[in-house]
């Protein structure tokens, strides 16, 4: 091993105490979201909560799993992210592979009307009357359907696609697959890095998304978890939930103890924490897709 010289060494020091810090900042407002859920709301309004609970208390939690809006919540999201991960992914990718060879007759014209979706739209209030025209609003496929078809995953699949060999698809073709069974059988399983990461980024999106459900859903229970934790945030959803938990089940002592257990802030923290663990629990496993999808499939326009 080659010898650092001082100058290397104090260099090196440097980059490991920013690169701490910035992982501390990253993560401490995590970390310090997960300490309130777990401390009492009354003790937290006082502030000063910042590493570790100052009183230890998991009515956050049972709240949360105990109420059957957020549980159903979750379990809409859940189904959201799944069905509309699939149904992008497997549309986008087949729009991109059929605008990936050259030999399609207006092909420049295409990929211009796709384009320009990304910079124009109609608007929010001939968006909501088009919802209402298909009868989606109120339903759960307007979750779903309006984001199938996304340009811009379309143009990292179609530049993914452009760089495979043309041996693959050449061979296949002589084999006598036609180009559904050659993109079926041959262009996906070694697509494989682009094919996951944009499936998680399409996931995260479906997961975060409460302005959809916000503007198309007044059902509550068609609102994804993500539109809950909003109305817990901007209402007085809190105490509505604690009212239903406590209500006519318990003396009026345990409810007041109750109450002062959960607040606002310490029920939304909770909530917080329920919605976004699910999507940090996949990121291992999907962590060594990300380079080599994202950029690979950028190398070449």
């Amino acid at each position: 091993m080659m010898k650092l010289s001082r100058g290397e060494k104090s260099f090196q020091v440097v980059i490991y105490l920013l690169l701490s810090l910035l992982g501390f900042v990253t993560l401490y407002p995590f970390w310090n979201a997960i300490v309130i859920s777990f401390n009492s709301g009354s003790d937290t309004a006082f502030g000063g909560v910042t590493f570790w609970p100052r009183e230890f208390t998991t009515e956050n939690y049972k709240l949360v799993f105990g109420d059957g809006r957020l549980t159903h919540g979750f379990l809409v999201s859940v189904l959201r992210v799944v069905t509309g991960t699939v149904l992008s992914i497997v549309f986008t990718s087949m729009l991109a592979y059929g605008l990936s060879k050259s030999n399609i007759l207006f092909k420049k014209g295409y990929m211009m009307y796709c384009v320009v979706t990304m910079f124009f739209s109609g608007g929010l209030i001939p968006f909501f009357m088009l919802n209402r025209e298909l009868h989606l609003n109120n339903t759960f496929w307007v979750l779903v359907i309006p984001t199938i078809i996304s340009v811009w995953n379309m143009i990292i699949f179609r530049t993914f696609f452009m760089e495979l060999p043309d041996g693959l698809e050449e061979s296949a073709r002589i084999d006598g697959c036609s180009n559904f069974g050659t993109f079926v059988r041959i262009v996906v399983p070694v697509s494989g890095p682009v094919f996951a990461t944009l499936s998680l980024f399409t996931a995260i999106y479906h997961w975060n998304d409460w302005f959809t459900a916000t503007i198309f859903i007044n059902k509550m229970d068609l609102l994804p978890i993500s539109s809950i934790l909003q109305q817990i945030l901007n209402s007085n959803l809190a105490t509505e939930m604690l009212a239903a938990q406590t209500g006519g089940n318990a003396s009026a002592i345990d409810a007041a103890n109750r109450a002062a257990s959960v607040t606002s802030k310490s029920l939304s923290m909770a909530t917080m924490i329920v919605a976004t663990l699910p999507i940090i629990l996949v990121y291992p496993f999907l962590q060594k897709y990300f380079v080599k999808g994202v950029l690979v499939g950028s190398l070449k326009g």
